[in-house]
């Protein structure tokens, strides 16, 4: 399977595990799947952080490599489905990465149940 973290989710896999649930710790940890941190995600952590809405460590593009994740770029072609995604959630970062996951074919790993009613393969975090 391949995982498109959602940011939440990525900082608590590296901060506080025990917030995930046992599947998706499960998921992430398989071998088996490849798991993605989008371009997207280090935007609006870096956003949020200078707000001061969030703190993260500085070090976490080293932490997608520690992990053996693999970077999701942002391609022009996956803003398209933004024109004609229906405005169920407000946040620009999580439509951005709903997006993304459905281009690309991946299974998002959240814990926001705003994204249950776009398209997306959904694996609750």
């Amino acid at each position: 399977m391949n995982l498109l973290l959602d940011t939440h989710i990525f900082l608590w896999a590296l901060s506080d595990p025990n917030r995930l649930s046992r599947k998706a710790v499960a998921a992430i940890e398989s071998r088996s799947n490849s798991v993605f941190i989008s371009a997207v995600s280090s935007m609006e952590i870096a956003i949020k952080a200078g707000l001061g809405k969030l703190e993260a460590p500085m070090d976490l593009e080293d932490e997608i490599a520690l992990r053996g994740f693999s970077h999701l770029p942002i391609c022009y072609r996956h803003g398209t489905p933004l024109r004609e995604m229906p405005m169920h959630h407000q946040d620009p970062f999580d439509r951005m990465l709903i997006a993304q996951a459905i281009l690309e074919d991946l299974t998002i790993v959240t814990h926001d149940k705003k994204f249950e009613k776009y398209p997306v393969k959904l694996l609750w975090g």
